[in-house]
């Protein structure tokens, strides 16, 4: 290898690498990951094609501020290590993000390299040098120097995970606060095993343990302690406990068996392991199964449910392709996978057989019209265009908002209209020295804003105990 470095002519030479995969027909039938992941040698190369700009507009376009021209440059030189380095000072959780975070619209969008063809692939790239970091490096420590502070993090989600990693990091002493028996929030319940492996979570999570952050499971703040309560007992407390509470279609039927929310579906699926053979946790299948909605959890959804044994996966729409707001990469992998995709679909009811299981949706045909507030073409219906769709599952996944069951416990702590905690630009809430992020103040939002969400407020914490 050169000691030389490249020009940019020589970079901008460098065609963009390929993600090998397993075969559609293949995957679609087992929950293992569906991407390989990077050799070396293709990281390696990948890594070169980064410009080092001076902009670092890609950096500005990380809601974690990862410092990206450095730990390529890093790779670039071979000098793996050096880049996980920067990467584990900057991300709590690397290995994460270099597979469920949407770098398309972030870092990658802003890459200088994609005004002009293909940009870098710069999460391909964090997941290789976090996956070799993990095999390779052993874990962070504590530093020495503790304050003496205590702070208390509610919700083991990517927001809550990351504001524990910072904090710890800077010294004071964590404790996590889970409701579930099991670390990782959406990251372990909501995420399908082919997209993000648990193994991931659990060596992330190990990562943020060697630090000092304690966990504490089966603790439901609202029930098992209330936030007056945490107050009382530590320095600081981080709110994070996300938007568990699914929305619903509102349609006649959807009280019938064989009809899950999707938090439902695939917590009992990923959380509780219903895809193993040995899993005695009861999940319904069957030949014909249909989910509503178009984001990431949708497809999480439909592509389980075809892994599961369904004949027919399909996803109904009540908008057009191109409102989707899920992933490119992912609603690319379902339509491998044989997905069916039923756009401009709108559903009126589910019906039932005399056994009280679904047989049936009724749909309506619809087009786009003017934008609604979202933004998108609002859907309106097209007379006369209603049928009939055979079913014995469906999935709804348009949405959640924000549980009460932490905020009804605490009247002193502000919501806005939605249920959701209003903050400051600190993100302080309401009450002082408890600061909020995530789902639970943006509502359904991705895992990288959260985990922004996390650093920002946990930088926060910090300016605000040494004020103290």
């Amino acid at each position: 290898m050169s000691d030389q470095p490249l020009t940019p002519k020589e970079r901008m030479a460098i065609g963009r690498t390929t993600m090998p995969e397993q075969d559609p027909a293949k995957r679609a039938t087992n929950f293992e990951e569906v991407n390989f992941g990077l050799s070396y040698e293709a990281a390696v190369q990948e890594a070169k094609r980064c410009l080092v700009c001076k902009s670092r507009s890609c950096v500005e376009g990380c809601p974690v501020a990862v410092r990206i021209p450095e730990f390529l440059e890093a790779l670039a030189s071979g000098d793996v290590a050096g880049a996980a380095e920067i990467l584990r000072v900057d991300n709590a959780l690397p290995a994460t993000t270099g597979r469920v975070c949407p770098q398309e619209v972030q870092c990658e969008k802003v890459c200088v390299r994609g005004k002009k063809g293909d940009p870098v692939a710069i999460g391909w790239l964090e997941r290789f040098v976090a996956d070799w970091a993990a095999e390779n490096m052993a874990n962070p420590v504590a530093p020495d120097k503790q304050t003496g502070r205590t702070v208390a993090v509610v919700g083991s989600g990517p927001a809550g995970l990351t504001a524990a990693g910072e904090l710890a990091r800077m010294g004071h002493s964590v404790t996590v606060f889970e409701a579930l028996h099991d670390s990782g929030g959406v990251l372990r319940y909501g995420i399908p095993e082919f997209r993000l492996p648990k193994k991931i979570v659990d060596a992330e999570v190990a990562c943020l343990e060697s630090l000092g952050v304690k966990l504490e499971f089966n603790v439901i703040v609202g029930r098992t302690i209330t936030v007056t309560q945490i107050t009382e007992e530590f320095d600081a407390c981080f709110i994070a406990n996300g938007a568990g509470l699914p929305m619903f279609l509102n349609v006649p039927g959807e009280q019938l068996k064989g009809v899950y929310s999707s938090n439902e579906y695939l917590t009992r699926v990923n959380l509780m392991g219903a895809y193993k053979p040995e899993s005695t946790t009861p999940i319904a299948r069957g030949d014909n199964v249909v989910v509503f909605g178009g984001g990431n959890t949708a497809m999480d959804s439909v592509r389980t449910a075809k892994r599961l044994g369904a004949k027919r996966a399909i996803i109904a729409y009540r908008r057009s392709r191109e409102e989707m707001p899920a992933r490119i990469e992912e609603v690319h992998h379902a339509e491998e996978e044989g997905i069916e995709f039923m756009l401009l679909m709108s559903p009126l009811e589910i019906n039932g057989g005399e056994d009280g299981w679904v047989k049936s949706i009724r749909l309506q045909k619809m087009e786009l019209g003017e934008p609604d507030a979202s933004g998108r073409r609002r859907p309106v219906p097209i007379e006369g265009s209603e049928f009939e769709l055979e079913a014995q599952v469906a999935v709804v996944a348009i949405g959640t908002r924000a549980n009460p069951i932490l905020s009804s416990a605490c009247p002193d702590l502000k919501l806005n209209k939605w249920g959701n905690i209003e903050i400051d630009d600190n993100q302080m809430t309401s009450i002082p020295g408890v600061f909020a992020g995530g789902d639970i103040v943006r509502g359904g939002a991705t895992v990288i804003l959260a985990m922004g969400d996390g650093k920002h407020a946990a930088n926060a914490i910090d300016r605000y105990l040494q004020s103290k």
